[in-house]
């Protein structure tokens, strides 16, 4: 049986290190990024210097995608996890809700704009993308946390209160218009919002009940990702109720302090997350939460802030 044709971009990204050697051995991939070295984790427009064998260097800001359509022949499904910072010389923001990061992240919805034109144009019949739970940053920061509501559905209006969040919003809605026939046919659309995929580190969030369950409720593990992202472009049916083939997933594993909703991950693309971060981090996350007492009370929300310190979700 002939192998399915997979494109990936941002191939020498960290969200891609996590997935690609299931990819290897399951799909015929064609990788491509801005340069074949990986980059840092913490800082993803460093390059760390390690090759990634098969990544053709390509650069999808560039309008004239006559440039790359050559990637995009014969392939089946498209997995788009590019991403750029800026680079015209002016530093990326160090706050991300500050107005001045709407030029970076402009970039990267002109960005995915070229790669789903690009991929309808070739006739590809499935796009997944990797959006992010930034896309819905304001009902977690006012709400779930002051424990007004329990669950965010991936469904609900994107209301983010930050460029990077607008940006994945604007990806999504963006899908959307490839989805619904607008333009002609209907391809394919999975928006992923992957939630926090780097490890549970106890020891950056100190007496910060809050933070703590909200890394606890956001994880989601490498095969975690990794299953989800194959169940995107494998799903042999992804239409929503209106008969439009376009689904917006949160990206979590099956996390005891979950405030974002699996539900059309599980029904339509069949997602069965294996990991818990309860679980995976016990008696770690217990210790520390039994240690703050009863500003750890509840199973989201408490003493501190959200982001204590930068967080790479």
């Amino acid at each position: 049986m002939s192998k399915k044709k997979v494109l990936v971009t941002g191939a020498t990204g960290y969200i891609a290190s996590l997935m690609l050697p299931e990819f290897r051995d399951r799909y015929e991939l064609v990788l491509t990024d801005v340069s074949a070295t990986t980059r840092s984790k913490s800082d993803r427009s460093i390059q760390t210097g390690e090759h990634v064998p098969g990544v053709i260097t390509t650069d999808l800001l560039n309008f004239d995608r006559t440039k790359y359509a050559s990637l995009f022949e014969n392939v089946e499904a498209v997995v788009h996890l590019g991403y750029r910072r800026r680079d015209d010389g002016q530093p990326s923001p160090e706050n991300p809700r500050s107005m001045d990061s709407y030029f970076e992240e402009k970039q990267n919805v002109d960005m995915a704009y070229n790669v789903l034109r690009a991929a309808y144009e070739a006739g590809v019949q499935r796009f997944v993308c990797a959006s992010s739970n930034h896309a819905s940053d304001w009902y977690e920061s006012n709400l779930i946390h002051e424990r007004k509501l329990e669950v965010v559905d991936p469904l609900a209006l994107p209301l983010a209160d930050n460029f990077y969040g607008w940006a994945k919003a604007a990806y999504e809605h963006m899908g959307f218009l490839f989805a619904c026939g607008a333009f002609g046919r209907k391809m394919e659309v999975v928006m992923v919002r992957i939630g926090s995929p780097v490890e549970v580190d106890m020891v950056r969030f100190g007496n910060d009940a809050r933070a703590l369950k909200r890394s606890l409720g956001a994880h989601i593990s490498p095969r975690d990702i990794t299953q989800l992202f194959i169940k995107g472009i494998e799903a042999p049916n992804i239409e929503n109720e209106h008969g439009v083939p376009w689904q917006v997933v949160f990206g979590v594993s099956n996390n005891t302090r979950a405030f974002w909703s699996l539900e059309n991950a599980r029904q339509v693309l069949g997602y069965q997350p294996e990991d818990d971060s309860e679980v995976k981090y016990a008696p770690e996350a217990q210790r520390l939460l039994a240690e703050l007492g009863e500003a750890a009370g509840g199973r989201l929300g408490g003493n501190g802030d959200l982001f204590p310190k930068k967080d790479p979700s």
